[in-house]
């Protein structure tokens, strides 16, 4: 098998809200998607969930005994999905993010590729994030150079923005009529705000649940404006893109909504992640025709509601042009992780904010 033919790639994503790990596979040469193949979700337990949470936060040099559980279980959890592809040519790990600084150059993504190679056999390109900040980007988000090549097989040449709602939100204002992502008019991306997280935390914390499903508890709930105004006077989001968020970096919030209910409290979160994405518009040279949705976010009710109210145009789950929005994730990795193998850019300058395109991530043989 040629270096640059089109392989089978398995790409894995544990992303912030922590409920597991994605394998997808992708057929690609790197440059165009030839085939979507199986998927996997391997759930973390309550207890594994509560041990990677214990680590959330964390940099390598502090608690190591927290650290060495927390990896534990990610290595473990991946290994097993990895187990279900045998047929896999290379695999894109992105690991468990702890801790993301890209004002200080600095992130923590836990699980080391290299062990994870040697335990199954498989070669791992994973630590996608160093290069780029060492080229003075964010770290993140990595996943737009797929949404190009997504928007380029279904044909889309039109500007057109995939929205992934996820702990975070991150959206990518995607160019298809651009031959390659690292053009210079073929991308803009960055994180648009806090997204799933902070609700999922408030039910966790008030109801014991771990999100809300379907957005029902929010659908109760009134919307208070005076907490929106208050996070909307935070510098980000009038910061010029490229930009990215830790999970955490909105930490105003818990102190903001405690004295709400918890259905207003889950209502003025679902709506602050729809109006972060509405904002997000102000940075936009051209405006999209269509919004695909992805991520956890696209099977709240009350969230795409929200996102519909907001949004002049069409507003849809990616499932509506045959995509798969639990696993565009894990699938960008498998992506990434050919391009790497090819010595392919995986960030630019309208993605990342890195001075030239970069191509990042290091490859472990077993």
């Amino acid at each position: 098998m040629a270096v640059f033919d089109p392989i089978w790639a398995l790409g894995l994503m544990s992303g912030t809200s922590m409920d597991g790990v994605d394998g997808a596979m992708l057929m690609t040469d790197g440059e165009r998607i030839l085939a979507f193949g199986d998927s996997y979700f391997r759930p973390y337990s309550n207890e594994e969930q509560a041990t990677i949470s214990a680590a959330q936060g964390l940099w390598p040099d502090e608690s190591p005994n927290l650290l060495i559980a927390a990896e534990s279980v990610v290595r473990d959890a991946h290994a097993e999905v990895i187990a279900k592809f045998p047929d896999a040519d290379v695999v894109g790990f992105h690991g468990q993010t702890l801790a993301h600084d890209p004002k200080g150059g600095r992130t923590h993504q836990l699980g080391a590729g290299a062990q994870l190679a040697q335990d199954t056999g498989k070669t791992v390109v994973w630590d996608f994030r160093t290069a780029d900040m060492e080229a003075g980007g964010e770290g993140a988000p990595l996943a737009p150079f797929f949404h190009h090549a997504c928007a380029k097989q279904l044909g889309m040449k039109r500007p057109m923005a995939f929205v992934n709602l996820g702990g975070v939100g991150n959206v990518s204002l995607v160019n298809g009529s651009k031959h390659a992502p690292e053009h210079p008019e073929a991308l803009l991306a960055f994180d648009t705000g806090p997204a799933n997280a902070p609700i999922n935390d408030l039910l966790e914390k008030r109801l014991g649940q771990l999100f809300d499903e379907n957005g029902a508890v929010a659908a109760k709930g009134t919307v208070n404006t005076d907490v929106l105004e208050a996070v909307f006077a935070n510098e980000y989001f009038l910061r010029v893109p490229p930009k990215s968020l830790d999970r955490n970096s909105f930490t105003e919030l818990e102190d903001l909504i405690k004295p709400l209910s918890t259905e207003d409290g889950a209502a003025t979160l679902t709506a602050l992640a729809a109006s972060c994405v509405y904002a997000s518009q102000m940075h936009f040279s051209t405006d999209p025709y269509r919004w695909l949705i992805c991520g956890g976010g696209r099977k709240n009710t009350s969230l795409m509601n929200a996102l519909k109210q907001r949004l002049d145009v069409s507003v849809e789950p990616v499932e509506n042009v045959g995509l798969d929005g639990d696993m565009l994730e894990a699938q960008a990795f498998a992506y990434l992780a050919v391009r790497v193998v090819r010595g392919l850019s995986t960030s630019s300058p309208t993605t990342t904010g890195c001075k030239s395109p970069v191509c990042g991530g290091i490859i472990s043989k077993p």
